[in-house]
């Protein structure tokens, strides 16, 4: 007899329940088109933009307005306009007329501020070449509490500081500013030098000793010419901080034959007894900034390449 074919067994696959939202056959809706990978670069390259100009803005605001004020007339001083409309050199000339004695306390920043970056650098390159070169016991420790020195504000230590230079007779001499500011920069000079030490290829070193140098020799010659960006780059930190130095000055420095220019600048007088010089004094600070910016742009490539050195490594 002929057999009927038993029918196989039913897919409930097509019995499934649908996803709600797909009942309806047909082609997927678009998909949201994102940003493409050249938009977004341009964006961010013009967020950057952005960023740049407004931290440029913020940081330069300050020195155009007091450019803008050293050019005003005494009646104009006070009037908020961007550009004076009589422009004028007056207060320049009274800041070099011989009342306010500027040259002398051009001078004396200069001496203190150059006297005291050198002697900082010639220790702080001594002792960030021992942190990172000798093994000795708790150097992590040293390192710490030098860096901890430089955490005390200056206006506690400027009691007992005094008492004590006074009672040496060093009261109004350089020596009452070069030594504090030594104790207070060299902190920075040495944390910073001993960043930029550690990423030297210390081979050379090892190279040259094998090759006959001593172990100072081979620093002198070989490493140290190495480590030029970053001793420029710390130099010029500790110069900017020593000349811009007010606080130890003010209290150190009696007379003209001592004062530097930022206790100079607050004891400028006007023409009558009354009278705040406000644009000779805008004017001194200008010629006093002076000094920095041409510094920045002689050693702007050695400072670049200081405050970059060690970021990639080999």
């Amino acid at each position: 007899m002929p057999t009927t074919a038993h029918p196989g067994p039913v897919s409930t696959l097509g019995n499934r329940r649908r996803a709600p939202g797909r009942e309806h056959s047909g082609p997927a809706p678009a998909r949201r088109r994102g940003l493409t990978p050249a938009a977004r670069r341009r964006l961010g390259k013009t967020g950057l933009a952005l960023s740049v100009a407004v931290i440029v803005l913020f940081c330069l605001a300050p020195f155009y307005w007091m450019l803008v004020s050293s050019l005003k007339g005494p009646n104009d001083i006070f009037n908020n306009d961007l550009w004076p409309k009589s422009p004028t050199l007056a207060n320049y000339r009274a800041v070099f007329s011989g009342r306010n004695n500027f040259l002398y306390a051009l001078r004396n920043s200069a001496v203190v501020a150059g006297t005291t970056t050198v002697l900082v650098m010639l220790i702080g390159v001594l002792s960030a070449y021992t942190f990172v070169r000798l093994a000795f016991r708790a150097k992590r420790a040293a390192l710490a509490t030098v860096l901890a020195a430089s955490m005390f504000p200056g206006v506690a230590l400027l009691t007992p500081v005094f008492q004590l230079f006074s009672n040496w007779g060093w009261i109004d001499q350089y020596q009452a500013m070069i030594v504090p500011d030594i104790s207070f920069a060299l902190p920075l000079a040495i944390w910073t030098l001993t960043s930029f030490l550690r990423e030297l290829p210390w081979d050379l070193e090892e190279s040259a000793m094998i090759d006959g140098c001593t172990q100072a020799q081979a620093f002198r010659k070989i490493l140290l010419p190495l480590a030029a960006p970053g001793v420029f780059t710390s130099a010029l930190l500790v110069f900017i901080a020593v000349w811009n130095e007010y606080l130890i000055a003010s209290a150190m420095s009696l007379t003209l034959a001592s004062q530097p220019v930022t206790v100079a600048i607050a004891k400028f007088t006007g023409s009558s007894q009354y009278q705040q010089p406000f644009g000779t004094q805008m004017a001194a600070g200008v010629i006093v900034a002076i000094p920095l910016i041409v510094l920045v742009l002689v050693l702007q490539r050695r400072i670049v390449a200081g405050l970059t050195a060690g970021a990639v490594k080999g």
